[in-house]
């Protein structure tokens, strides 16, 4: 009998069912949500990612259970209640709008040790979750890498000044942000991504990649500026692309040891040609992902080195 692999990233957020309605009008419902997405990605990479999320004991409940397990991703969630929805509406190009029904009472406590934390999306911002996942952050922050994807939802913002806080407030905390432009024009409106990675470096990480779809990406730590160019693909839909580069920036950031004790400084101490190479390949990542319907990772095997 085989020992079970030890956790070497814990993510903390919402899962959910993703309801997907295209301009043809046809409608499929598939597993989702941006951290259980980001663990998807890195099971699938080779990982041993642990989720502490909310998943109800309905069969949307079974079905993400299923899911997860598929990829290699320990559910840490007792099932109760319903399970969180996200409508999605597709545009022309594939991008995605999204209307949300939500349950976020997720129990952190008695979750694995782990190398990295990673918080993110819905369930940073909004109550329950968002103070739950603020005292797992500010516990586990000396023993392991925090990252942070704030994923902002406008659709379920009541109160913008609030969540805009709410969410600065997790990048200061974190050691790498990874957000989307569209993130930055919520959060800090009228700043271009690259401005806005600096006032975020400035504040406490001391890595923040932005993203730009089609347009690449920028990334910024103290002194330097790294663009990343996107792959050509013939895109499929949008969905997911940022989780499976967050997921697969994570996964390199593990191979570089770049976690655990010490990660702030070791963080710091990388070659900017290193962590080139890593944010090229989380690009790749995103990539396969939107050349494919839905949230659909890459396998190790399908990124390659």
């Amino acid at each position: 009998m085989h020992a079970a692999p030890t956790t070497d990233v814990l993510i903390a957020g919402e899962t959910l069912i993703d309801i997907v309605r295209r301009l043809d009008r046809t409608q499929a419902e598939s597993p989702g949500g941006s951290p259980a997405n980001v663990g998807i990605t890195l099971g699938r990479l080779g990982r041993a990612p642990a989720l502490v999320t909310h998943v109800g004991d309905d069969e949307r409940g079974a079905a993400i259970r299923s899911w997860l397990d598929a990829s290699a991703v320990t559910l840490v969630s007792a099932p109760t209640g319903r399970t969180s929805t996200a409508q999605a509406t597709l545009d022309a190009e594939g991008a995605a709008t999204y209307e949300f029904d939500l349950s976020l009472d997720l129990e952190a406590s008695g979750a694995p040790d782990a190398a990295v934390v990673h918080t993110g999306s819905i369930a940073s911002v909004l109550e329950p979750s968002a103070d739950r996942l603020r005292e797992l952050v500010e516990a586990r922050r000396p023993s392991a890498l925090i990252t942070y994807d704030p994923n902002i939802r406008p659709s379920l913002i009541d109160d913008a000044a609030r969540v805009r806080q709410a969410a600065l407030d997790c990048i200061a905390r974190a050691h790498v942000v990874k957000a989307s432009d569209e993130d930055v024009a919520f959060l800090l409106p009228g700043v271009a991504p690259v401005d806005a990675a600096r006032e975020w470096v400035a504040a406490g990480p001391g890595l923040v990649v932005v993203t730009m779809g089609g347009d690449g990406a920028v990334a910024v730590r103290d002194g330097s500026v790294l663009e990343i160019e996107t792959p050509r693909v013939q895109v499929a839909d949008t969905v997911g692309a940022g989780d499976t580069f967050m997921g697969a920036l994570i996964d390199g950031l593990l191979t570089a040891g770049i976690a655990g004790p010490g990660a702030e400084e070791r963080l710091r101490g990388v070659s900017d040609e290193v962590l080139q190479q890593l944010l090229d390949r989380a690009a790749r990542a995103a990539s396969i992902t939107v050349s494919r319907p839905g949230a659909n990772p890459p396998t190790s095997a399908e990124l390659g080195a």
